[in-house]
């Protein structure tokens, strides 16, 4: 009896990546099967570099389809983690590119990828995406902003640019990023109609990720901002796999289950050896415009509260203001429309903060520039 690649196929999918439930076929990880007189090699595609992990799943595999009808025997081959790849100090400070040891082969031109995440949607991420990337580029920073959220594009509208479509080097057959309020950005946004829902699986996701980063002349940047999608899934794993990120913002509300979706996305990342450069706790009170009472409607500190647990840093309170809301909605972020104002001085803290945990690397982080952008915004 011959074996037969789909039938492997079919056996692989029923095995779980380490430490989550989906399969390795669906994320995208089996990067092809081949049969030859009972002999099978499958070659993977494992961008990260922690061993624990490929050791275990490199033997299940084998474990699994050597004992299949017809099988005489079982290659497994991996790419993106060779044995000797450095892997990343768990006990180190975040630091440019230094999480997963890869180098940024996609991003070629980027000295620090920044995603900035949350375990779950409304939580304002996109919001703080926005202002936080201008309050980089503040900075004297280059700096980009890549929205990845596939299912729920919103960067077009935030900056005001909703039902353009991007210019293409024709020479070099590459996307030209936008250019407003002193950043770079791009958004799938831009190449779908704007009321279309994005109806895809888990691997045109990730194929979508990857060529937003790769065939896009995002040129020479300090800092690459990724608006993640919410949740820990597909594409969070492909970007770690993919990129080496300096580090991930958490974004959370205070309310309890935001919360113990902000623990599930720090864990994702600790899982892929990213450091959390902090959490940001956002809508984190209510200030009467008439009175200036101070409400804390989905309660207060639990963001704070939850860094402290997690023993990561805690990066910032951003209010629940309208100012803000109408800002994302008219295409003019708060920290453009009102950048003397209480919210774009915490966007700026938040900022420094980051700079803060990137500079601890300096050679890699653009050779000092970091430690020189700190004194700027001190000053």
């Amino acid at each position: 009896m011959s074996i037969q690649e789909k039938t492997v196929l079919e056996k692989l999918a029923a095995i779980p990546y380490p430490g989550y439930s989906r399969d390795i076929v669906s994320f995208g990880i089996v990067r092809s099967v081949t049969c030859s007189d009972g002999k099978v090699v499958i070659q993977l595609d494992l961008g990260t570099g922690d061993r624990s992990v490929l050791g275990p799943l490199r033997d299940t595999i084998k474990g699994e389809v050597s004992a299949m009808d017809g099988v005489t025997g079982v290659d497994v081959r991996v790419t993106g983690a060779a044995d000797g790849l450095k892997m990343a100090d768990p006990n180190a400070r975040p630091g440019a590119a230094q999480a997963t040891g890869l180098e940024n082969e996609l991003l070629p031109g980027v000295r620090n990828v920044i995603a900035v995440a949350s375990g779950k949607g409304g939580v304002g991420k996109s919001t703080v995406a926005v202002n936080l990337a201008i309050a980089l580029a503040k900075t004297g920073a280059s700096v980009g902003l890549l929205d990845a959220d596939i299912y729920g594009p919103s960067i077009p509208i935030m900056l005001g640019l909703a039902d353009r479509k991007p210019a293409v080097d024709g020479a070099r057959q590459k996307l030209l990023p936008f250019e407003r309020y002193g950043i770079r950005f791009m958004s799938l946004g831009f190449m779908v109609e704007r009321n279309s829902p994005v109806i895809w699986r888990g691997p045109m996701v990730m194929k979508a990720l990857e060529q937003l980063m790769r065939d896009v002349d995002w040129g020479d940047l300090d800092i690459l901002v990724l608006d993640m999608p919410p949740g820990t899934g597909d594409a969070q794993l492909t970007v770690s796999q993919k990129v080496s990120l300096a580090g991930a913002v958490i974004v959370t509300t205070p309310q309890d289950v935001a919360l113990a979706d902000a623990v599930r996305g720090v864990a994702m990342f600790q899982k892929v050896e990213v450091p959390i450069l902090g959490i940001i706790e956002n809508m984190s009170f209510f200030c009467c415009p008439g009175c200036g009472t101070r409400t804390e409607i989905f309660g207060h500190g639990g963001g704070k509260s939850e860094s402290e647990r997690q023993s990561v840093p805690f990066l910032g309170e951003i209010p629940l203001d309208s100012a803000i809301r109408d800002g994302g909605d008219a295409g003019r972020p708060v920290i453009v429309a009102d950048p003397d104002g209480a919210n774009a001085g915490e966007f700026q803290s938040i900022a420094a903060k980051i700079l803060d945990s990137l500079g601890t690397d300096t050679d890699r982080a653009g050779g000092g520039i970091f430690q020189r952008l700190k004194k700027g915004l001190k000053g």
